[in-house]
């Protein structure tokens, strides 16, 4: 039986893994798990899963007291990082949003641990840093995004000296067929209406813009060390082909599910053993047709931004993400437009100095610089 640490555990990707656990549990056991501030979520996972400790990581001191039934209760995102490196622990789930993923990520590695890796910004915002760490200890990155968890398994079937490409499929989020004139207009509650997945607020509005698949990019160059020449991104609104890659003879292999996150969960915590069991049946013949389309980089400019921020290297993609979550945030305070949030990307970019640190501090400064930056611009010109 493997011990299970799910960190974000009230999230889409928590939800799914919470359902994976139910379909095994003759081979998994939630050993302890996080969520920021949804406290009833926590009592009802406490209730139903029985784990030995829970961490509340936002500003809820103490509200379930030291225990809720016989699990523990800890408060504060420093207990992330206790839970996640517990020896007893197998595979740390990280589903947490936002850069302070990073140091449970980091515990985790330090500790050996197999990581199931849902959050984006520990790669993209301290990519040279946690390959660096990986190398000196045997924990392994299993991806649990969709597109990344796709390719892991594709590349698995190939000799590294045989691929051309890989593709990253993306859904082209809530606005793929809106006339780009009309996306300065859009509201909060359009860019949250995402046509295929569910997902949490500040994810869908990075679908809506293509961030996301940026982000992604920057995500798969440091995962399979695949350079950014040889990583491209299509439109597939069906989202039933999660990943392509293609060998040196042309040819394409590709990777196709229903547009259900339970299957990279059930494989990232299965690995390196196989999935014990059918999750979920649909014949091909209900696809119908497929398409896959060339992204406009007029209407998702921040794609191109990340492809260069990327190729930038260092802090470059800290840059870009941190940017984009300040971003974000605005305009989910329906402070700024929609169209706003590349334009800030690009701004920050363009004014804080890229540096190419050996430490961690260095790649969190860069961080912080491009936050306060969005910050004080937005401020200026709100003056």
């Amino acid at each position: 039986m493997e011990n299970i640490c799910l960190l974000g555990a009230s999230g889409s990707v928590g939800e799914s893994t919470l359902k994976v656990l139910r379909l095994f549990p003759g081979y998994f056991r939630l050993h302890s798990f996080s969520v920021h501030g949804n406290v009833e979520k926590a009592k009802s996972i406490i209730e139903e899963f029985h784990p030995e400790f829970a961490v509340i990581s936002g500003s809820h001191d103490s509200i379930l007291g030291s225990k809720y039934n016989d699990t523990k209760i800890y408060y504060g995102s420093e207990a992330l990082s206790e839970i996640a490196s517990l020896d007893e622990v197998g595979t740390v789930v990280t589903a947490i949003v936002g850069a302070i993923g990073i140091y449970p990520t980091i515990a985790a590695i330090e500790k050996n641990k197999k990581i199931a890796i849902a959050n984006k910004e520990t790669l993209v915002s301290f990519g040279p840093y946690i390959n660096n760490l990986l190398k000196k200890k045997s924990s392994i990155l299993v991806p649990v995004d969709s597109e990344h968890n796709a390719l892991f398994q594709l590349l698995a079937l190939q000799k590294p000296e045989n691929i051309r490409s890989i593709t990253l499929t993306a859904s082209g989020g809530s606005f793929r067929d809106l006339p780009i004139e009309k996306l300065s207009t859009v509201s909060v509650e359009e860019a949250l209406n995402h046509p295929t997945w569910k997902m949490g607020p500040k994810i869908t509005i990075d679908s809506a813009g293509l961030v996301n698949k940026g982000l992604e990019v920057i995500e798969a160059h440091f995962l399979f060390g695949i350079p950014y020449e040889k990583i491209e991104v299509v439109i597939h609104p069906e989202s039933i082909v999660h990943g392509m890659i293609e060998t040196n003879d042309g040819a394409y292999f590709s990777y196709s599910s229903d547009p259900d996150m339970i299957f990279p969960v059930a494989h990232s915590l299965f690995y390196p053993e196989t999935v014990k069991t059918l999750l979920r049946e649909r014949k091909p013949a209900s696809w119908k047709n497929l398409q896959f389309i060339q992204p406009d980089m007029k209407r998702y400019p921040a794609l191109s931004m990340a492809y260069n921020a990327g190729k930038a290297g260092g802090t470059a993609p800290g840059i870009f993400n941190a940017a984009n979550e300040e971003a974000v945030s605005l305009f989910l305070n329906r402070i700024i437009q929609f169209t706003d949030i590349p334009i800030l990307i690009e701004s920050a970019l363009e004014k804080i100095k890229i540096e190419y640190p050996e430490t961690l501090l260095g790649y969190e400064e860069a961080a912080n610089s491009a936050r306060s930056f969005i910050r004080n611009k937005y401020l200026k010109e709100a003056v």
